[in-house]
């Protein structure tokens, strides 16, 4: 089996493993205590602070280990709008950040704050003058990812830090996908990371707050981890954490050039092995292991499920495959095609041949779906100059084969008006226009659902 789902969680490092496995005889008393089983676990967690810092770029005191990564964010969006609420309750992050973010935002625009949410480019790419004209008088907090979860496009994180540090705001990056990669650069303030995604255990987050920002936790506290991460730390998988950040460190750079040189051969042969793909993310600002594309026609669960079978893990942030039937965030923010999306993520040390044979595998995989799908095949019949699709109650992406279906059947300015209830169309019908030179006139109400109409161009 091929995992290629390292951005989901990478596999357990062989360093890892053994340090966890050292570090239980000496790591399983309290910390807080002075007696010498205390003293030794003390000892374990004060030397991965120092070597988890040293790997950051900050202070050991700025640094605590909570109990994932996402419960780091949450802490320190909370903590840092609390310890300037004197400022504003005014909130800034990018609309593709990772979902612990967009959640964090939501309870703070739940209880009275105000939040702008950044647009980004078709590669996923904030502008960072989007952040500056997002600045206020009233701006408490600025949260920006160092690179993004789906599609691996990179964020201008030091430019954006620079534009936050001469406002007076401090900014918060997610380096949860970067930081096994290398230090994040720029003036940020906050920084918050994730074991599991380069290759600790689960279980083990950082967050870090740069001395001099202004920060009051949130909710009940204690005396560890400065009081900012309540309850008894898992000094073995916290050692284990960090002695894996080190090793994939001394890893990264000779391996970031052979990962980059297999993404990029899935990002240019794909579209040479199947019809109608759109490989998406930014082509250079990138992550080196991710890859992500969307396939016309296809349903995203069901290319997961023969992927699965083939012997490959992907995931997707295809609407189909989700148990809203929406489209993922990030892929609506971009304004790409949503329908058939996979993400492959290769993980550290994979091996060329697995990917060669996902090359083979993905045509047929593809083309299986579509037929069961029914995908359209080249229509000649001239019919009347509109013609009304009604895909109302059927899900991704059934109201996109549908149109391309009928498209042919009117004439060279006639239109397609296509009733769907399917959140997915909306993103998916204009994306499908631009890839197949068609033009998208826009939506419209209809008695049900929402009426989106289509030109034929040619």
């Amino acid at each position: 089996m091929a995992y290629f789902d390292a951005a989901s969680a990478a596999p357990l490092h062989p360093v890892a493993r053994q340090a966890l496995l050292a570090s239980l005889d000496d790591g399983w008393a309290d910390p807080a205590r002075l007696y010498r089983e205390g003293r030794k676990a003390r000892m374990l967690l004060d030397a991965a602070r120092e070597a988890a810092a040293e790997a950051v770029g900050c202070r050991a005191d700025e640094m605590v280990f909570t109990p994932s990564g996402t419960r780091a964010v949450h802490t320190g969006v909370a903590g840092a709008l609390a310890g300037r609420r004197r400022t504003g309750r005014h909130l800034i992050v990018s609309a593709v950040e990772h979902s612990s973010v967009l959640h964090s935002a939501e309870v703070f625009e739940a209880a009275g704050g105000t939040v702008d949410r950044v647009a980004v480019g078709r590669g996923g790419a904030v502008d960072a003058a989007g952040y500056s004209a997002a600045l206020r008088a009233d701006t408490a907090l600025a949260v920006l990812q160092s690179a993004n979860h789906e599609v691996g496009t990179v964020q201008p994180v030091a430019e954006v830090a620079g534009i936050c540090r001469a406002a007076g705001v401090p900014l918060l990056v997610d380096a949860a996908q970067s930081l096994g990669w290398g230090p994040v650069e720029g003036d940020w303030s906050l920084l918050t990371a994730s074991a599991h995604k380069w290759g600790g255990p689960s279980g083990v987050g950082l967050l870090v707050v740069r001395k001099g920002v202004r920060f009051a936790a949130q909710g009940p506290v204690d005396e560890r981890e400065s009081g900012r991460a309540a309850g008894f730390e898992n000094i073995p998988a916290i050692v284990a954490a960090v002695a894996s950040l080190r090793a994939v460190r001394a890893e990264a750079d000779q391996e970031a050039v052979r990962l980059r040189e297999l993404t990029a051969r899935i990002r240019t042969r794909v579209p040479e092995l199947v019809p109608d793909v759109e490989v998406v993310g930014d082509a250079g600002r990138r992550l080196p292991g991710i890859v992500t594309f969307s396939c016309l026609y296809v349903d995203g669960e069901a290319l997961l499920h023969e992927l699965d079978r083939a012997g490959f893990s992907v995931s997707s942030g295809s609407s189909c495959t989700s148990s809203t039937l929406t489209p993922s965030h990030v892929l609506r923010a971009m304004g790409v095609l949503s329908e058939g999306n996979v993400r492959v993520s290769l993980p550290m040390g994979v091996a060329e041949a697995d990917v060669e044979r996902f090359l083979d595998v993905l045509p047929g995989a593809v083309a299986s779906v579509r037929e069961k799908l029914g995908a359209p095949a080249p229509a000649t019949r001239v019919r009347a100059a509109e013609l009304v699709v009604d895909s109302l109650g059927k899900r991704c992406p059934i109201p996109v084969i549908e149109l391309a279906k009928v498209i042919g059947e009117v004439p060279v300015g006639g239109t397609v008006r296509v009733l769907s209830d399917d959140e997915a169309a909306r993103l998916d019908i204009p994306a499908w226009c631009e890839m197949r030179g068609q033009e998208y006139l826009g939506e419209e109400p209809a008695e049900r659902g929402t009426a989106y109409r289509v030109r034929r161009l040619g």
